[in-house]
């Protein structure tokens, strides 16, 4: 199963917040000591970190904070690069982190015309930043994430002081950063989104969308900084949901105990009034060649109540290409539909069932424990019914009998 996080940025998104709300989540391993310890990896100092509880709104959430013991000058993004580079960090992590930076780099190099190696990030590059992009990126591979989800990013208005002088919100680099993504203004007179929140979505994000399907396993609340006109209708905090996606795990899904799975797959499907039966018999052979789940056609009436087929395919959300070239080169077909579907599945076995005159196979479908189904397998049935001579139907009958006897 992929673990997955759905991060739900209602109040906007920073480094600090993001690394609270992982923070938060609580899982093993994956807390402040395991942080100080890994930024050791990076060669430099004059900071120190630490994390609290505090309530926004009365709600309670973790707030992570970087201290700064010493001066710190600007940093461009080749010394950044460099600094990340050269640490003993895990790979997979500088280049997690690297490509955050990348993002950042490259807007600032676009809004200063400048190059991104040239850039000085002064408010970015400063200690404090760096170590929530280090932190972000060390939790999310400590977590072993593999898909992250997220809502609209808001981006607030009004304006921010910065090393530049006052600038309108959102910042230029934030929007920059954000081209392609979902966003909306959120009604808020602050800067919901910060150039570092802006990149976190835009490297890790790989679906918009509301929650998706997803087995929770914990919550994380990050708390930013108190902002007073804000907290008086919404708390400032990042919220973050850890758990897994695609498939349901049965041990620990509640009244969903009882089934092997539960999955999202997508059915594909097309009206063609122009069809043979021979094609869209050779068309369901091709979709179940290509690994289809299911693949049947359905009588349709189209315009000028025109006899039809509608044929369909069941499957998941890696195999779309290969399915709708399927269509598109084995029919006529001018458009598709593509519906996303869950399936529910009971847990089942395959037996091998010993018949007076042969041996056949069956599967039996659980629920929570107990048998609630049969089905005889037809291949099997079908080759004892050549070799004895015996009706079909009859090996059917035998084999039922005999399942549901026990």
């Amino acid at each position: 199963m992929k673990k997955a996080i759905y991060i739900d940025c209602f109040s906007g998104i920073s480094g600090d917040m993001m690394t609270a709300a992982l923070l938060d989540l609580e899982i093993e391993g994956a807390d402040l000591s395991f942080l100080i310890e890994e930024l050791k990896l990076v060669d430099f100092s004059g900071y120190s970190i630490s994390a609290s509880r505090e309530k926004r709104n009365g709600i309670a959430a973790t707030r992570f904070k970087v201290e700064v013991t010493d001066l710190q000058q600007p940093r461009n993004f080749s010394r950044i690069k460099e600094l990340i580079s050269q640490s003993r960090l895990a790979r997979e992590v500088k280049d997690l982190s690297i490509r955050i930076f990348t993002e950042i780099a490259n807007a600032e190099a676009k809004i200063h015309s400048s190059t991104p190696g040239e850039v000085h990030f002064h408010e970015v590059g400063a200690i404090d930043s760096i170590i929530d992009i280090l932190s972000v990126s060390l939790l999310v591979k400590k977590l072993k994430i593999e898909k992250v989800f997220s809502r609209s990013v808001p981006l607030g208005s009004g304006t921010v002081s910065t090393k530049h002088g006052t600038i309108p919100v959102p910042a230029p680099a934030t929007l920059e950063i954000l081209k392609g993504i979902p966003v909306f203004g959120g009604g808020l007179d602050f800067e919901a989104t910060t150039p570092t929140g802006a990149a976190l979505i835009k490297t890790l994000v790989n679906e918009f969308t509301d929650i998706p399907q997803m087995l929770i396993q914990s919550s994380g609340t990050g708390a930013g900084s108190i902002i007073s006109s804000r907290e008086k209708n919404l708390p400032n905090i990042l919220r973050i949901l850890y758990g897994d996606t695609d498939k349901y795990d049965p041990e620990n899904s509640g009244s969903m105990a009882g089934l092997d799975i539960v999955e999202k797959l997508f059915v594909l499907s097309t009206n063609i009034d122009d069809c043979t039966a021979e094609t869209a018999g050779y068309v369901l052979e091709k979709l179940f060649g290509a690994g289809a789940y299911d693949a049947w056609t359905e009588p349709v009436y189209m315009k000028k109540n025109r006899p039809a087929f509608k044929i369909c395919a069941l499957f998941g959300r890696q195999e779309i290409d290969r399915f709708l070239n399927i269509m598109f080169t084995e029919t006529s077909s001018l458009g598709v539909r593509i519906e996303e579907i869950t399936r529910y599945c009971l847990k089942r076995k395959e037996v091998n069932v010993s018949l007076k005159y042969g041996q056949a196979k069956a599967k039996i479908g659980y629920l929570n424990g107990k048998p609630v189904t049969y089905s005889p397998e037809y291949e099997s049935c079908r080759e004892l019914a050549l070799k004895t001579g015996k009706p079909l139907k009859e090996i059917y009958q035998d084999l039922m009998f005999f399942l549901s006897s026990k």
